[in-house]
């Protein structure tokens, strides 16, 4: 059993639950934690549920209701597509929230593969109103598991340095064999058997995630046992909160609150960045924190506006290129058609295959003193990416010539952003646990998703620009990709240096 009760509270465990715990605490595997493998799996089957989501999302949203799709236009299906993936991240927030002052990490990863369960088997139900309802719990459950796994990764490294950024690299691949499994499997599923019997797969996905990590949490020593700092009055705000967002699903499902998602997508941008930038000059002005936290918040400050711009243009896989894949691609082969969806599992495959390189790499140049800071590799993830969108580019100018292109153009394009990923996410998630405050800790993990969340929203937003009875938007919005991120990573690399300064005495 946990050592923390249902309502949060620590509980006194006997003598024989000590000892499995301390045998826990000892037990390693290849360096690292055993707990680790716990969070690997339970990150690897959400992400496998996530990803197979998004692997057919857009896809089901544009296609006619006559092949059971819900036919909506391409800036409507944008603008759904935005607002779900970036209300994951968005929400949280909300998670790292509750675990950091109501029940601590593991209720929080606990409950929120439940809600994802629950979710998925919602969007398989066959209802359109089941099926936003499905969104809305994944999005909440999704809020609630995504940042706490994540910083209780941080925990089991109270030494930090070049071994936690070796640990989150491992982390990392559990991220994309999910990444890979989902793309791989959910739409060769509904390609045959149907859109709901596709949506059925991921919610037998998070289950098994569910239970392993029940069944080898104690692994994970005392990492997310308990609250930073317990505020049971935070109940109250919290009720409060679910309760608004169950209101406002309730009468837009029932049809009394009318909706525009483009409208809708447009105007939430502009709340979560404001959000996230207010929340980040809270923590720095009124958090009580010293002169040194103080200066790595400003740190944080400048991989997050990086962060957005890298996801505005990285999100495009599951948006605009996943089009691109279905309508622009030549998909045949040897008579049979590769579902668009399963262009999807390309970057994973490169993510997988990259990821011990990078991880070796950090390692062997921390070894030698001469590690690149946090801000210099967030600039190449930036440049990588801008170099992806130039290749998108190009092959949008070879569609204006009326002929499909080959899939090796988007191959070169996923070889790129993952190449640019690897550089950036990990070493973001790294970076946050590093630089927040401890008793911020979740919320900062908050934080950093809500950099996913702000970039899928904008994601959203710039797909939607994209007009398929007008070609020629296809290649301005790759290049406008393409623009957005070499600024960003020119600008990071002339200010890496005082970024280097502010973050003095993080390893």
């Amino acid at each position: 059993m946990s050592p923390v009760t249902e309502t949060g509270a620590a509980a006194v465990p006997d003598a024989g639950a000590a000892a499995a715990d301390d045998a826990a605490a000892e037990a390693s595997a290849f360096g690292h934690p055993r707990g680790l493998a716990t969070l690997f799996f339970t990150e690897m089957w959400e992400r496998f549920t996530y990803y197979g989501i998004q692997s057919i999302l857009i896809l089901f949203l544009v296609a006619a209701s006559g092949r059971g799709g819900l036919g909506f236009s391409d800036q409507s299906a944008s603008a759904v597509w935005g607002l779900y993936m970036g209300g994951t991240y968005l929400l949280s927030l909300l998670g790292g929230w509750v675990a950091d002052r109501l029940v601590g990490g593991r209720v929080a990863i606990a409950s929120g593969g439940v809600m994802i369960t629950v979710g998925n088997a919602l969007l398989a139900a066959g209802s359109t109103r089941l099926f936003f309802l499905g969104l809305v719990c994944n999005v909440l459950g999704v809020g609630l598991l995504k940042p706490n796994v994540s910083a209780t990764v941080g925990e089991l490294y109270p030494e930090g340095g070049s071994r936690r950024d070796a640990g989150f690299s491992i982390f990392y691949i559990g991220i994309n064999v999910g990444s890979l499994l989902g793309p791989m499997f959910v739409p060769v599923v509904a390609q045959r058997y149907g859109w709901h019997a596709g949506f059925a797969l991921p919610a037998v996905g998070m289950l098994f995630g569910v239970v392993q990590f029940l069944a080898t949490r104690r692994y994970l020593r005392c990492a997310g046992a308990a609250p930073a700092s317990a505020q049971p009055r935070s109940w109250l705000a919290l009720w409060v909160i679910v309760g608004v967002i169950g209101a406002l699903t309730a009468l837009t499902l029932g049809g009394v609150l009318a909706v525009d998602p483009v409208t809708l997508v447009a105007r939430v941008s502009w709340v979560v960045g404001l959000l996230l930038a207010g929340y980040l000059l809270y923590i720095a002005f009124l958090g009580g924190l010293t002169p040194t936290e103080r200066g790595r918040v400003f740190a944080m400050m400048t991989l997050f506006a990086a962060s957005t711009v890298f996801w505005m243009a990285y999100m495009q896989i599951f948006g605009s290129l996943t089009l691109f894949a279905a309508r622009y691609t030549d998909l045949d082969v040897f008579g049979w058609r590769i579902p668009a969806g399963d262009m999807q599992t390309i970057p994973p495959v490169f993510i997988i295959v990259l990821a011990p390189v990078f991880a070796a790499l950090w390692v062997r140049l921390g070894k030698r003193d001469r590690d690149l800071s946090s801000a210099a590799k967030f600039a190449w993830g930036l440049l990588l990416m801008s170099a992806g969108m130039l290749v998108m580019y190009l092959a949008a100018l070879r569609v204006l010539h009326g002929s499909k292109v080959s899939p090796l153009w988007l191959t070169a394009t996923y070889f790129l952003t993952a190449c640019g990923e690897l550089c950036l996410s990990p070493v973001g998630l790294s970076s946050t646990t590093k630089l927040a405050p401890a008793r911020f800790a979740g919320q900062a993990m908050g934080l950093w998703f809500l950099t996913l969340a702000l970039g899928s929203f904008l994601a959203g937003l710039l797909s939607g620009d994209y007009n398929a009875q007008h070609l020629a938007t296809l290649p301005a919005l790759y290049l406008k990709l393409f623009w957005w991120s070499a600024a960003g990573g020119a600008l990071m690399l002339l200010i890496t240096p005082p970024v280097k300064r502010l973050t003095a005495g993080v390893r």
